[in-house]
């Protein structure tokens, strides 16, 4: 299909394969297509899927990071939560927001998503996609090549700018029609489906909303430490255990940098923990032996455990019961 006049359209791309797919499908109808790639502190993106796109398909992508603006709609989402911590109203919505700056800036006259009609149940029903379209001042000019004959005609398909009979009508959350689709369009190479998001994950969504209830509002900085290691609620204090050496050495550097107390059993293989909030009285106890449960050392045995960056030093414990440990878990 060819045209006169050259219409570009931006499209968002995670790397997945839907948002492939619906690359591909506009790049196959000539049309200009620029791509922008969306990260938020939850993410569990593959980058280097979405270069591989861009490369593969001679498609330029804008990254972009959505950070405290971002955390600040999780903690308080006009259109509420999914079924765990998830904002995906209001995420789609910031995204499309933010498209519509950048499509702006690069001459962009609609965009283009992998959505799905009825893939997600909170996002990509028809009236929520109809919603987030408004919210976003983007009426009529979202293209969803993948369920596109199902949904009502954009303004580019209106206009013949895009052939609409090339495009297709997969529904639900099936994802054989999509990989029948990447054979017929030559598009081998693409991620398992996964999750991305964090935010989506049941036991991240209870350290999150634990971290909430305390703290009020979440601060970019803070982040890591939800998703890394054992989390322990003492009071008004939270502790982080290692569970290998990557995170022992994440930890240990964030202990160094902010200020936090920090835990390691002496003469014993074992974790780093980090006390996060006041030191109260018998928290630092508690976090020893804590520390010391997750060690190699005997469980019977009373061990010494070095606390660094504060007045303590080396306290003498027995490693805690499971029992008690059950009752300052916060699950991941």
């Amino acid at each position: 299909m060819s045209h006169l006049v050259k219409t570009k359209g931006l499209a968002l791309l995670s790397g997945g394969l839907d948002s492939t797919l619906a690359v591909k499908a506009m790049v196959d109808q000539g049309l200009e297509i620029e791509a922008v790639h969306f990260t938020t502190p939850f993410c569990n993106c593959d980058k280097c899927s979405v270069d591989d796109v861009s490369e593969q398909f001679d498609v330029p992508v804008h990254h972009i990071f959505m950070g405290q603006e971002f955390l600040d709609l999780v903690a308080d989402p006009p259109h509420g939560y999914g079924s765990h911590m998830n904002i995906c109203i209001d995420c789609r919505i910031n995204m499309f927001r933010g498209a519509k700056k950048l499509g702006d800036e690069i001459g962009a006259e609609f965009y283009v998503t992998g959505e799905v009609l009825g893939q997600r149940p909170f996002s990509q029903r028809r009236k929520a996609m109809e919603l987030i379209e408004t919210e976003a001042g983007l009426d009529r000019k979202i293209l969803r090549p993948l369920s596109a004959k199902l949904m009502g005609k954009t303004e580019v398909e209106e206009e013949g700018i895009v052939d609409r009979d090339s495009l297709y009508a997969i529904q639900g959350r099936r994802r054989i029609p999509q990989m029948e689709l990447a054979e017929e369009l030559g598009v081998y190479d693409y991620p398992c489906p996964s999750g991305g998001c964090l935010l989506t994950d049941p036991q991240f969504a209870i350290k999150l909303r634990d971290y909430l209830h305390y703290k009020g509002k979440l601060k970019l900085d803070d982040m890591i430490l939800l998703r890394i290691g054992r989390y322990f609620r003492i009071g008004k204090a939270r502790a982080i255990v290692g569970r290998n050496e990557k995170e022992n050495n994440v930890l240990s550097a964030l202990a160094e940098r902010r200020g936090f107390l920090r835990f390691e059993v002496k003469g014993h293989m074992g974790p780093v923990s980090i006390l996060l909030g006041d030191a109260e009285v018998g928290v630092v106890e508690k976090v020893s032996a804590l520390t010391a449960r997750y060690s190699d050392a005997p469980r019977d045995k009373v061990v010494e455990v070095e606390c660094i960056g504060g007045d303590t030093g080396v306290l003498r414990v027995s490693s805690m019961g499971d029992e008690e440990i059950k009752t300052l878990r916060i699950k991941e």
